[in-house]
């Protein structure tokens, strides 16, 4: 990052926050790494070093700041723009798997040896992948001893340690401070224990359209997995390991996730995937630079700054309701997916009010014969072959699949066409370039401002959108006079 080093200076001697998550600035003289705003004083030139990554910072011997706590930020949008092998990694890194599958594990799924992905990510962002897991564990535990009332001892498990010695060496070297000590500096914390759930407050980029994001999910609640209203979403969620109750309640310059299951063995998924659900780390201004270039979208854009595109905690799911939502309304598709869950579905072990199952495992869908659900024999033939790749491993559907590879074999599977598999890629994939220019909802509402009405000319402008075509989806899709 040093060619960037006059820009990035001047950044924290503004203390803008819209440099938060995207880089860490350590400091020679005092040996702590802190975030672009940090309010202590400006270090001298001369004694800062610029990293992309928290995790970097740390490999390179510097600890966290105990004022500004970097490691709390949001997360860098560079990594969910890119589709290289580096990002795919830092995503499948985030959601934990290193500690699931090893480094093995995770460049077997990446099909690269693990010395090429470690040479890949220490040449990348200064760390490879057991620094990045290591830090990201750190943080986890941080927010866990922070945020609840857990025992230590249970945290450090819950966390992905081997041990408890393991667990303080770790907080001691990435916060300069035992566990102890920083359950002691703690705010209140707004889990008590006893209420069999864990409690956590994620950072994201403000603005937020919270209002928005939780109105498009609302009017997509399928019964039996989801409930919303006006201040929450709340789902069934099925995690590698165990599964639950998933809450997210947005709360200014945070989301409030509330999260209910039989184990904690999977927080670092869940985290992960609750961040990619409500787009957490996405760049506002960034995008709204892009979008409010083209007269077609700067009303639109104006409007609802922190318009957010809505992912999926589920991309099997996700897939699932896309084939279900071909050429019907949003309606009919929430009562056709209702169905789907009611037959297939696992029932939770404990119904929390509404909620009553877990959206069907690809294995069950592969096997189904949807009796009563009431579908087509061509939308059974799909559902199937979606369920059948998924549950055999050949089609991932989560955010650290080679996008470009995927929606390839998305196409390949029958009664999947561009639509869905744009839409699959907005969503489950998290592309924010994905754009499914045949969608009539979009083309009515291009035509309804002043824009194309053509597919083929709709695609053509959408270039001008590049690369957050996703966005400009959202905003034409939910925009007051669309209706779909």
């Amino acid at each position: 990052m040093d060619n960037d080093f006059d820009q990035l200076y001047r950044a924290i001697e503004s203390r803008d926050r819209r440099f938060d998550g995207r880089f860490v600035i350590a400091v020679t003289s005092t040996g702590i790494y802190c975030r672009p705003s940090c309010p202590a004083q400006t270090p001298k030139r001369a004694n800062v070093r610029f990293y992309p990554l928290p995790a970097a910072a740390q490999a390179a011997g510097f600890r966290a700041c105990k004022r500004c706590r970097p490691q709390a930020s949001p997360g860098s949008p560079e990594w969910d723009v890119r589709a290289d092998l580096t990002a795919r990694a830092l995503r499948l890194i985030a959601e934990g798997a290193v500690d699931t599958d090893g480094v093995g594990g995770l460049a077997q799924r990446l099909a690269v040896s693990e010395r090429h992905l470690h040479r890949q990510l220490v040449g990348e962002v200064g760390a490879g992948p057991l620094m990045l897991a290591r830090t990201r564990r750190a943080q986890t535990a941080r927010l866990l001893v922070e945020s609840t009332d857990l025992p230590l001892t249970d945290i450090a498990f819950t966390a992905g340690y081997a041990s408890v010695r393991q667990f303080n060496d770790s907080i001691r070297e990435a916060f300069g401070c035992t566990p102890s000590a920083l359950r002691a500096g703690a705010s209140a914390r707004s889990a008590p224990a006893g209420t069999g759930a864990i409690v956590l407050r994620l950072a994201l980029r403000r603005p937020y359209d919270a209002v928005s994001l939780l109105g498009w999910l609302k009017s997509r609640a399928v019964a039996g997995i989801e409930q919303v209203d006006d201040t929450s979403y709340r789902r069934t969620i099925r995690l590698p390991r165990t599964s639950g109750v998933l809450e997210l309640v947005p709360d200014g310059d945070h989301l409030t996730m509330r999260l209910a299951v039989d184990e904690l063995v999977d927080l670092t998924a869940a985290v992960a995937r609750a961040r990619a659900l409500a787009d957490l780390d996405a760049d506002p201004d960034a995008v709204g630079l892009v979008l409010r270039a083209d007269p077609l979208l700067r009303p639109l854009v104006d409007a609802r700054p922190g318009l957010r595109v809505p992912g999926h905690v589920d991309g099997f799911e996700l897939a699932c309701r896309a084939v279900l939502g071909q050429q019907i309304s949003v309606a009919g598709a929430r009562t056709m997916t209702g169905r789907l869950v009611a037959a297939l579905g696992d029932p939770l072990p404990e119904p929390a009010g509404p909620l009553t199952h877990l959206f069907p495992t690809a294995a069950a869908i592969a096997d189904a014969d949807f009796a009563g659900v009431g579908l087509t024999g061509a939308r059974q033939r799909t559902l199937r072959a979606v369920g059948a790749a998924v549950a055999t491993g050949d089609l991932r559907l989560d955010r650290g699949a080679d996008r470009a590879r995927t929606e390839t074999q998305l196409l390949d599977l029958p009664g999947v066409g561009p639509w869905t598999a744009s839409y699959i890629a907005m969503r489950a994939l998290g592309d924010p370039d994905a754009f499914p220019a045949g969608d009539l909802g979009l083309r009515r509402t291009s035509a309804g401002l002043g824009g194309p009405a053509d597919t083929d000319a709709l695609e053509l402008r959408s270039h001008r959108w590049r690369p957050w075509r996703a966005y400009a989806a959202q905003h034409l899709w939910t925009h007051p006079e669309e209706t779909r």
